[in-house]
């Protein structure tokens, strides 16, 4: 069993091991909108868990469509959502196939500890992805989580310099910082990105 089957995080799910849920949206993403939202439109939130991120975004406006690896999380996020009344559409897939039914279909894409649980030997395959996704004005918005040296995981580890190097061919980046309202053990290790498509991706920087 391995990170790339769905009964790797329904077990995680299961044990009580899914660390990751904080219970609540995500700080950085709840700032970043009150300060300067991006303009309303469809938005693929890859890697939703149970939803809270979705549901801050349908909130304020947004078409959301929230995608996660575990049949339980889409359980639980649509019992977490039907008592507010919001249209979210939830599925449970692998995010890497999603290209075959959306691609070109999303304003903008939020990413939140999906990076950092994929398998890192298929982050290029992500990104390209998330590009894939997008409209050709299309826009990234990511936290990426955690920003430090290492290898082992889930989560898995990226510098900012791997981060750079991996989406900078196919995105430009727009702003960058490190958030001041990280989650309690957060602090420090996220990074928060607003990046642009770019209309054609530009090759690769040497590694």
């Amino acid at each position: 069993m391995t990170i790339n089957e769905p009964s790797f995080w329904e077990g995680l799910y299961d044990r009580g091991g899914d660390r990751w849920e904080l219970g609540r949206p995500t700080p950085p993403l709840e700032a970043y909108l009150r300060r300067s939202p991006p303009p309303r439109g469809s938005i693929a939130v890859l890697g939703c868990g149970r939803g809270h991120d979705a549901r801050l975004l349908a909130r304020l406006g947004y078409r959301v469509w929230g995608f996660d690896f575990s049949a339980r999380a889409i359980r639980e996020a649509h019992a977490l959502t039907e008592p507010e009344g919001l249209e979210i559409v939830f599925e449970q897939r692998d995010v890497f196939a999603l290209g075959r039914d959306y691609a070109g279909f999303f304003d903008g894409v939020w990413e939140y500890t999906c990076f950092c649980a994929i398998d890192p030997l298929r982050r290029e395959e992500y990104v390209g992805l998330v590009r894939r996704l997008l409209k050709p004005d299309g826009w990234l918005l990511a936290c990426f989580f955690p920003v430090r040296e290492g290898t082992g995981g889930p989560p898995f580890p990226a510098t900012r310099a791997q981060i750079r190097r991996l989406f900078l061919p196919a995105f430009v980046f727009v702003e960058e910082y490190v958030p001041a309202e990280s989650a309690e053990g957060r602090e420090g290790i996220e990074w928060m990105v607003r990046a642009a498509a770019r209309a054609e991706a530009a090759p690769a920087p040497p590694p």
